[in-house]
């Protein structure tokens, strides 16, 4: 497992990893053999390899719930849940201002000036971008709308949505996360119940 040593560490940091991230690592991660590997090595620390049901992107996840695994289970869930209403507004704003007929996916590229653009000539969605990134997910102190947007995308690249290929280029490429954003939207609504019913779902999106 040497080797492995830091992917092991990325993935114990809370990373994760998909064909968007590191096409090396997550072909690694997708051979069976190396899977069964990480899990034999992982176990003791009471951790196991996770894949997305879409099969977009691993993470760690634990083998039992003991009470340290429980606290550090609801500090992740607060934490997306605080920031779920403000990702689901950004991807359906995404989507109405690009005019997809579909929700965003791994692999999607977005053009941040193509974005503004979209955005300044349409009121509504002008209006709506503005409140986002008041939010206190975004928490944007600029009126202009060029600069809320950077500040958006910025964000949304350090949580590991987006990928910028390079630091010059204002394009990004969405990352496999977002398979996992679906799927705790999904576990919220049809497992814990929670009032998120006001909030764009996923059907709504697509």
């Amino acid at each position: 497992m040497i080797e492995h040593g830091p992917l092991l560490e990325r993935l114990l940091a809370g990373e994760f990893i998909c064909q968007v991230s590191d096409e090396v690592a997550f072909a690694h991660l997708n051979d069976e053999q190396t899977a069964q590997d990480f899990d034999h090595y992982l176990r003791p620390l009471n951790r196991r390899l996770v894949k997305s049901d879409s099969g977009g992107v691993f993470y760690l996840g634990y083998v039992n719930l003991t009470p340290t695994a429980r606290e550090q289970l609801a500090k992740q869930f607060s934490e997306t849940i605080q920031s779920l209403l403000p990702l689901l507004e950004w991807m359906q704003l995404v989507q109405e201002a690009m005019g997809q007929d579909r929700a965003l996916t791994a692999g999607d590229t977005l053009k941040l000036q193509e974005f503004v653009l979209r955005c300044e000539d349409n009121q509504s969605l002008r209006q709506r971008l503005q409140t986002l990134a008041l939010d206190r997910f975004f928490n944007s102190h600029s009126d202009a709308l060029d600069n809320q947007v950077k500040l958006i995308f910025r964000r949304l690249k350090e949580h590991g949505y987006l990928l910028q290929p390079h630091s010059e280029r204002h394009y990004y490429i969405v990352t496999g996360k977002i398979d996992y954003l679906i799927e705790v939207i999904d576990f919220i609504r049809h497992e814990e119940h929670l009032p998120i019913d006001d909030a764009p779902t996923q059907e709504e999106l697509i």
